[in-house]
């Protein structure tokens, strides 16, 4: 995007400023530069293409409602884009699981063969990715923030640092730690 007056490409910087001030045009913006970066981001953090598109739309639903109170990491939205739908990713889950255990309490339905479980079963890199989203919830808390941040949301390790509010070498510390743990999580299966 570049500016009208200058031809200067508009960082998100001026981008955020200008939709605080209720720029709708300013937040399209935003939306068009990051939308598809967030979506893969919320894909890698659930596994799933219709998981993905919610985690999206709720990414810049919250990104609208509080882009008056946003702080930028080195004048790029997406770091913080990328915190909101780690956030939200986790409280679907922490929802899934709760919905699940009512759901358990409730017979089973008589199952019915449908097309679209044949199609999915048919994409193997998606069972995979599972796994490993499986595994990146049960990595403590400060490794699973780094590597949704660093692995999954492909932030450098400065921006996460800064976005977390930690040293650059705690960051690298937790990557580590985090990769040993999800290599042994992930030969277990």
């Amino acid at each position: 995007m570049t500016s009208h007056a200058t031809g200067a490409p508009v960082d998100d910087r001026a981008l955020w400023d200008r939709a605080s001030g209720g720029d709708e045009a300013a937040f399209s913006q935003l939306f068009e530069r990051h939308a598809e970066a967030v979506w893969n981001h919320a894909y890698r953090l659930t596994g799933s293409w219709a998981g993905a598109e919610d985690l999206t739309s709720t990414t810049f639903l919250t990104a609208w409602r509080r882009r008056a109170d946003v702080t930028l990491v080195r004048d790029s939205a997406l770091p913080w884009l990328y915190t909101v739908a780690g956030n939200a990713a986790r409280d679907e889950y922490r929802g899934a699981r709760r919905r699940l255990r009512l759901l358990r309490k409730i017979p089973d339905p008589p199952v019915v063969s449908d097309h679209a479980d044949a199609v999915a079963e048919r994409l193997d890199g998606e069972e995979r990715l599972r796994e490993i989203v499986g595994a990146v919830r049960m990595l403590p808390k400060a490794q699973r923030d780094v590597v949704e941040l660093c692995l999954l949301g492909d932030v450098s390790v400065a921006d996460a640092a800064a976005l977390l509010t930690v040293a650059e070498v705690t960051v690298r510390s937790h990557l580590s730690r985090a990769r040993a743990r999800l290599r042994t999580l992930l030969e277990e299966k």
